[in-house]
């Protein structure tokens, strides 16, 4: 009996040994899930008004400990490429649909109309990225990529009549630009509507002439 036993101790052990341990995978869980709370309390402070809040802020925010805040966030630049991201897929696909119109006026329109809704939603959050963005290559090209995907939208709208004349497409895409948008809101503190009518109407004196 004694050899039996000491025999289904060794299969046991030898089981045990085999089993992969699963530490590593719930340690990652974790670290996961304290990076998506950190990211979840980064979005609400930016979004309360704070857009560089400090580890203590985040921790408060995210009931993590100011230690683990700490060991996430050393490396902010990866928290504000995320949070970009993130606005970017849930922002690009309303940007990007196609146009319910034919005529290039009516697009334009649609097309202001869609920016206001995205630059409301992003308005805060990009705020505080270009904040960093002389800091960091990442949010410097982010920024001029943004910039770009912006002008591309625009000209994919225009007529030739427009398009043929640099100095009224670049007044164009400034008039519709976030810079611009973020101006209004911010610098010149008037609301959304009000900051909707004043694109408008410039865009309305920009495009008067053009057949």
């Amino acid at each position: 009996m004694t050899g039996e036993r000491t025999e289904v101790l060794d299969m046991a052990s030898a089981t045990l040994k085999q089993q992969p341990d699963d530490k590593p995978d719930r340690r990652k869980l974790r670290s996961v899930r304290s990076n998506q709370k950190i990211l979840n309390a980064l979005v609400t402070l930016i979004r309360s008004g704070n857009f560089t809040p400090r580890a203590q802020d985040i921790a408060r925010v995210s009931g993590l400990s100011l230690r683990t805040v700490f060991r996430h966030i050393e490396d902010m630049e990866s928290l504000y490429r995320e949070l970009t991201t993130q606005m970017e897929q849930k922002l690009l696909p309303h940007l990007q649909r196609p146009y319910t119109s034919q005529d290039w006026r009516e697009q334009l329109s649609e097309m202001i109309q869609r920016r206001v809704v995205a630059f409301e939603e992003m308005l805060p959050l990009r705020t505080a990225a270009d904040q960093k963005r002389f800091q960091s290559d990442v949010l410097q090209q982010d920024y001029l990529r943004v910039n770009e995907l912006q002008r591309t939208l625009l000209i994919e709208v225009l007529p030739l009549a427009i398009l043929g004349d640099p100095d009224l497409l670049d007044a164009m895409d400034m008039t519709v630009s976030f810079a611009t948008w973020r101006r209004l809101r911010y610098d010149q503190g008037i609301s959304t509507e009000a900051a909707e009518r004043v694109v408008r109407r410039t865009v309305s004196a920009l495009i008067r002439d053009v057949e």
